[in-house]
């Protein structure tokens, strides 16, 4: 290609390229240089050693090396690049070292992306040169030092994420200099001291504007009120004090308002009302109190509602997001009372019965010392009898979170644990499907074997996991019990919501031959399948990078994918997940964890088997090995995969041109004879490519997530958003599915 001296542009993204990238030395009139979306590189240091050959295309305007595996540092000859130069990508890589200060050469860029590599070190002090930058992206790096306040001077900009860095000191409040600016992400560091008022009121940002997992403290701005037309504000998981501003109110446009894991106090103002377009509120974790508004059952696009952990009182609304407990999170406000029965909360008393019963006790005092005698006898017994329980009674903070069912309860629900009941079985437990007697709910009661080694350390990770986790696609947990059976022995158990369709496993591989009553009935078609891949990807993300403690799971796989009513995917079972403490790296030395047992064979990386620990890669080769599954049809433990022949490697050997010889035959059944009334016809007849264009990328996806190699793997966030624009795709064109 040197050779071709004529060539103005290459473009040869998403291609499934691999190996060196050669030199381009004579290509003087390249303009544009796009390689984005491959597999090139190797992650060592000759990786970049074609960069220094394009500084003659003289003309060069669009550099685009994303999404490879390119690595080593970035040589200083970039500064010699074109003065024409506006674009410069090399985001998801493998590079490392510090940024080059000789990029501040090129002064007419207008787009800077460098997000998802290992660069470290400080800013580079000449970037206030880049006086034309629009868009400026560095998240998810090792970036150290203060955010400088030349930023300030880039007044151009409308994008500024710097998200999952270790930058530290205060945000400046010289970015209020930025008056274009619409996008701003500095979460995930180690920022400290207030919020600038001149920032949080810079009414350009009407996008996303994200300060979360910071060290920030102090009070929330009253200047939070000029961002009416801003969607998104998160602030969680900060050291914010004071009362919710009554401004905030004006912030008319949020569909996404997150305020949780902080120290505001006092009531929710009244002004909130005016977000009606709120979708998702999170107020967990502070210190709020008096009444929930009863406003909030007006809201008609609210999804999700999180107000646990907080003080408020009095009866819970039943209307509006309050009909869902699926959307609605009240745990941790012990003064709540009313709401439907899956909140488990105790029943309102009126006020005129409490004036009744004062009226009584007053007019019956020796009545009531009657009673207090009879009360204070029965104590007596009741600790004499319980002098002679041996067993220990279970201490954990899900007590304080959930009330403790009990086990005649229990009992009562599955109709003696039947075996008609039985819905699952695992490593450490039997799950049945269950109805509470006093509200008729429908329960799904995981009881634990605890003779099994690691079933009790399962069950408190569990417990751990889920009380401080909440996301849709997150299997979502009532109650616990912990007790004794009528053996006298010791009883624990988990209960969770009921998922009528149960589980993915049953999807993918029915039991033709089962009469079990929760065996699907029907075929997993394109679009179901499409959606719980991206649902599943949203909850990895939320585990792995949005929780207060960043959670590995380690045990994905299509058992512990359960799917709703509305085959809404949720993942379940955390019996083996590990809390990454207090780092943004993904392999530390404090972990918690339930044992050694280190996920299922077959979706289990390698690494894990030659002792390294846990990491959130770990969880995406899990995810990546789950897509190819979901889409072939066949499991990485079928009997085909042997003498070194994985599902990693069957795919990717047929990639691109036989993805139909190996895609599950149900799809092409769908494909060929349009069995599926859900599926457009004209979407999937042969003469159009739509159908084997997506399934080349969905591919492209798993495969690129179960590299053998940890480092070369595909982000979760970056899987999730390509299976969107999938999505995206088939909409546009009129293509949906049904749910």
């Amino acid at each position: 290609m040197s050779n071709w001296t004529k060539l103005e542009l290459i473009q040869l993204q998403g291609c499934k390229l691999s190996g060196k990238v050669p030199s381009f030395g004579n290509l003087p009139k390249l303009w544009t240089f796009d390689i984005s979306h491959n597999q090139l590189g190797s992650g060592n240091s000759e990786d970049l050693s074609f960069l220094c050959s394009l500084t003659n295309a003289t003309g060069l305007e669009d550099f685009e090396i994303n999404q490879n595996r390119l690595g080593g540092a970035l040589p200083k000859c970039i500064g010699n690049f074109s003065s024409t130069l506006w674009s410069f990508g090399v985001s998801d890589n493998l590079m490392f070292g510090e940024i080059p200060r000789e990029i501040g050469n090129l002064v007419n860029l207008k787009a800077l992306d460098m997000y998802y590599n290992q660069f470290s070190g400080e800013f580079p002090t000449n970037f206030g040169n880049l006086q034309n930058l629009v868009r400026f992206q560095l998240a998810r790096n090792n970036l150290r030092g203060k955010i400088p306040t030349f930023l300030g001077n880039l007044t151009k900009l409308t994008i500024l994420i710097l998200r999952e860095n270790n930058f530290h000191g205060q945000i400046p409040s010289h970015l209020s200099k930025c008056r274009s600016l619409q996008w701003l992400d500095l979460s995930h560091n180690n920022l400290s001291g207030t919020i600038p008022p001149q920032l949080i009121g810079l009414s350009s940002i009407t996008i996303i504007l994200n300060l979360s997992h910071n060290h920030l403290s102090g009070i929330l701005p009253t200047e939070v009120g000029n961002l009416r037309t801003l969607t998104e504000l998160d602030i969680s998981d900060n050291m914010l004090v004071g009362e919710i501003p009554n401004s905030l109110g004006d912030c008319t446009g949020l569909t996404t308002l997150r305020m949780g894991g902080n120290y505001f106090h006092g009531s929710i103002p009244q002004s909130i009302k005016s977000l009606g377009g709120i979708e998702e509120l999170d107020l967990s974790h502070n210190n709020l109190s008096g009444l929930i508004p009863k406003f909030l059952v007006l809201f008609p696009s609210l999804k999700l509602l999180n107000l646990s952990y907080n003080n408020f009182e009095g009866m819970l609304p039943h209307e509006g997001v309050f009909k869902n407990p699926t959307m609605t999170s009240i745990i941790g406000n012990d003064a709540l009372c009313g709401g439907l029965p899956a909140f488990h909360l105790p029943k309102c008393i009126s006020k005129s019965s409490k004036k009744r019963k004062i009226h009584i006790l007053v007019l019956s005092s020796c009545v009531i010392f009657g009673i207090l005698g009879i009360a204070f006898t029965l104590v007596l017994l009741y600790l004499r009898w319980s002098k002679k329980k041996v067993k220990e009674p279970f201490s954990n903070s899900m007590e304080d979170t959930w009330p403790n069912m009990s086990y005649q309860t229990l009992l009562k629900a599955t109709d003696g644990f039947s075996s008609m009941n039985l819905i699952g079985v695992g490593s450490f437990g039997s799950i049945y499907k269950g109805i509470l007697e006093e509200n008729g709910t429908t329960i799904a009661v995981k009881v634990l074997h605890l003779v099994h080694r690691g079933a009790l350390k399962s069950f408190l990770v569990e417990c751990e996991a889920l009380k401080n986790i909440r996301h849709r696609n997150l299997l979502k947990i009532l109650t616990v019990c912990s007790g004794i059976d009528h053996q006298q022995h010791d009883f624990k158990a988990l209960v969770y919501e009921y998922m009528e369709k149960g589980s993915l496993e049953r999807w993918l591989h029915p039991n033709p031959t089962s009469s079990h009553r929760n065996e699907p009935t029907q075929k997993l078609n394109f679009f179901h399948r499409i959606n719980v891949a991206i649902d599943i990807a949203s909850a990895l993300d939320y585990l792995h990078h949005r929780c207060h403690i960043s959670i590995v799971h380690c045990d994905l796989k299509p058992s512990n994918i359960l799917l709703d009513a509305e085959m809404v995917a949720h993942v379940g079972d955390f019996g083996l997940a590990k809390f990454l403490l207090g780092s943004s790296i993904d392999t530390v030395t404090n972990q918690m964890s339930s044992m050694g047992i280190r996920g299922t064979i077959g979706y289990a990386p390698q690494e894990y088997a030659m002792g390294c620990e846990v990491s959130r890669e770990g969880d995406v080769y899990s995810y990546g090995i789950l897509l190819l599954e979901m889409f072939t049809g066949l499991s990485p433990t079928d009997d085909i995969f042997r003498d070194n022949l994985t599902l990693h490697s069957f795919v990717a050997e047929a990639l691109p041109e036989r993805v139909l010889e190996i895609t599950d035959h149900i799809l092409l059944q769908e494909r060929e004879n349009h069995l599926s009334p859900s599926s457009p016809r004209h979407w999937l007849s042969k003469r159009n490519g739509v159908f084997q264009e997506c399934l080349v990328t969905i591919y492209n996806i798993g495969v690129a997530c179960s590299d053998e190699v940890p480092g070369r793997r595909m982000s979760i966030g970056g899987a999730a958003n390509q299976l969107q624009k999938i999505r995206e795709k088939l909409f546009a064109r009129g293509l949906r599915g049904q749910k």
